[in-house]
């Protein structure tokens, strides 16, 4: 059977390309960790905070700290010769209404990530 699909008003292509990246993103039961220990700690740590408190490797902490960069999910700021991660609350926040644009529930596209 050949499916087609509709061409409006659904998920324009740039925005789909976003999501995608973004459930990408969180397909992965370490970066979800690693975003909730950000988030419940409230303030930019180090991967070496990060790596004491999720009792994670360096190297491993240091591939999804870069995953969850990449769609700004957190936010890297050199200080020195360190890095410190933080949760992008504005980027996650726009994150429900990309799945209610999905479902076509909702006029407004996520944006702002």
């Amino acid at each position: 059977m050949n499916e087609t699909y509709s061409t409006s008003p659904g998920v324009e292509a740039e925005a789909a390309e976003r999501y995608a990246a973004w459930f990408k993103a969180l397909a992965d039961p370490t970066r979800i960790r690693l975003l909730n220990l950000l988030a419940a700690e409230g303030r930019p740590m180090s991967v070496g905070e990060i790596v004491e408190l999720a009792s994670v490797g360096q190297s491993t902490v240091s591939h999804h700290l870069k995953i969850l960069a990449a769609v700004r999910f957190v936010l890297p700021e050199r200080q020195g010769t360190s890095t410190r991660y933080e949760v992008n609350r504005a980027c996650l926040t726009v994150f429900p209404a990309a799945v209610r644009a999905i479902l076509g529930e909702d006029e407004e596209r996520a944006s702002g990530c």
